[in-house]
């Protein structure tokens, strides 16, 4: 497994999606600062902090005909370099200089991200359905600041 990897993408909104690209920010133990989620029922809190998505992934669906960019499916770090079909719930990762994260899930696809996707199907990133395409959700284990070009290295899996 690719073991290390990079931000290429920190992005949050003040609800809902898309999600807008930022330079960096601050990582709480319950998500980026200054990020919020249009409905907690199914997004945010702690055992959701964090919505992160695979750059290649992201390529690979464009190159499919898919109109998804870094931030529009609602990720808040899009990293590149890292296998992501080998990412599960229980991976932990160093992010930056500070930041620890653990993979909490897998996260199930909703309508808001329909225009992703040419047919407006949003379970083309289910895990069920395609596995290794999903997005996954991260717990905080360690706060810290995330920037764009920061590391990003599996320290257990």
């Amino acid at each position: 497994m690719d073991r290390s990897g990079r931000i290429c993408g920190v992005q949050r909104s003040g609800g809902g999606v898309p999600k807008l690209a930022v330079a960096s920010a601050e990582l709480t133990t319950t998500g980026l600062a200054g990020d919020v989620q249009s409905n907690r029922k199914y997004h945010g809190g702690p055992e959701r902090a964090l919505c992160l998505f695979s750059a290649e992934v992201i390529a690979a669906l464009q190159a499919q005909g898919h109109p998804i960019s870094a931030g529009a499916a609602g990720e808040n770090l899009t990293i590149a370099g890292l296998e992501w079909v080998a990412l599960m719930p229980g991976t932990t990762l160093r992010v930056g200089a500070q930041a620890v994260i653990q993979i909490a899930s897998y996260t199930t696809p909703c309508s808001k991200i329909a225009g992703c996707f040419q047919d407006r199907d949003p379970r083309r990133v289910s895990q069920d359905l395609h596995p290794g395409w999903s997005r996954l959700y991260a717990r905080v284990l360690t706060v810290g600041t995330v920037a764009i070009g920061d590391a990003v290295t599996v320290v257990m899996d």
